[in-house]
């Protein structure tokens, strides 16, 4: 595939995400000039004190020239920012965003842009739990995945290929590998291998947080291992999280059922003694971390690689 490099970026929403993609195309050579859009008096102050977009502003009809808009806002934020948009996008520019929910964005987004641009909605399979600008980094999409959703549901909204292609290539050059599937299918697949686990950590971390004066304070005093590292997924951003649940409510809750059922079944085995079911639980989810990391979505270092001393 060849790699066209697009004349202006526009990014709305200097967080993470939005940061990341900014300081990526700009070290990968992927945009001739970057612009980042907020609405945020103190966030458009902290992304130009540190410099990763040519121009920080809160004026969108700087996209009037733009070839690539990506929104990296909040889902439930889509259709707002694309009705604001929408009088100032040139003819022919592909719009798309890094979304953790795909159909939701592309009803949004087909709602209120005109039938002149690109709707191709996309979703960078990275991140962390930090947010704000300065918590992105050039780095954050090598070795990953981009899922990009076109909606060529009806005749009518068939993806143009050339502007598909110029996408893909754009996530390419960020050091993404791209993966072409339908919005509906996307959801399925993020509710259960990232919006049903987040899920999990924020329950079980406000349920030790219930527990903290049961115990007198020993759920944080011994937060190593299992509990720690979901607080960590816990930390998240909660309006980002909000709006995912919200808008991917039936896949998620498709998911949960199912979640729900293997727990009884899990809660049955350890009531009864059936130490052959939890083993062969155990050991097949244990093969399941042995293919993350040899896929490369990860690495083997004992602790999630954290340093210890020489002691520890």
């Amino acid at each position: 595939m060849t790699h066209h490099t697009f004349d202006h970026l526009l990014i709305v929403g200097a967080g993470l995400i939005g940061s990341s993609v900014a300081r990526a195309a700009r070290s990968k050579g992927a945009a001739n000039r970057i612009t980042v859009v907020d609405r945020d008096p103190a966030i458009i102050a902290e992304a130009s004190a540190l410099g990763f977009a040519d121009s920080v502003t809160d004026d969108v009809s700087t996209a009037h020239d733009a070839d690539l808009i990506i929104l990296a806002v909040p889902v439930g934020a889509m259709a707002d920012v694309a009705k604001t948009l929408a009088p100032h996008l040139a003819s022919g520019a592909i719009i798309s965003d890094v979304g953790s929910v795909k159909a939701a964005v592309r009803d949004a987004l087909t709602a209120e842009l005109p039938a002149s641009v690109h709707i191709i909605p996309g979703h960078p399979v990275a991140g962390t739990e930090q947010s704000g600008p300065a918590a992105g980094f050039a780095s954050l999409f090598d070795g990953r995945w981009c899922i990009l959703t076109p909606d060529n549901t009806t005749p009518d909204n068939t993806t143009d290929e050339i502007a598909l292609e110029r996408l893909s290539g754009f996530w390419q050059m960020l050091g993404s590998t791209v993966e072409i599937m339908t919005p509906e299918h996307h959801d399925l697949v993020l509710a259960i291998t990232s919006h049903v686990p987040h899920l999990i950590a924020y329950n079980i971390v406000g349920t030790a947080d219930d527990m903290e004066t049961v115990t007198r304070g020993e759920v944080i005093k011994y937060s190593a291992g299992g509990f720690r590292d979901f607080t960590r997924i816990a930390a998240s951003d909660p309006t980002m999280w909000r709006d995912v649940f919200l808008n991917n409510k039936d896949a998620v809750l498709e998911m949960l059922g199912r979640f729900t059922e293997d727990l009884t079944a899990l809660q049955r085995a350890i009531r009864w003694g059936d130490g052959d079911a939890l083993f062969d639980l155990f050991s097949r989810t244990r093969d399941i971390r042995r293919r993350i990391i040899d896929a490369g979505q990860d690495e083997a270092a004992a602790d999630f690689g954290r340093p210890h001393g020489d002691n520890d």
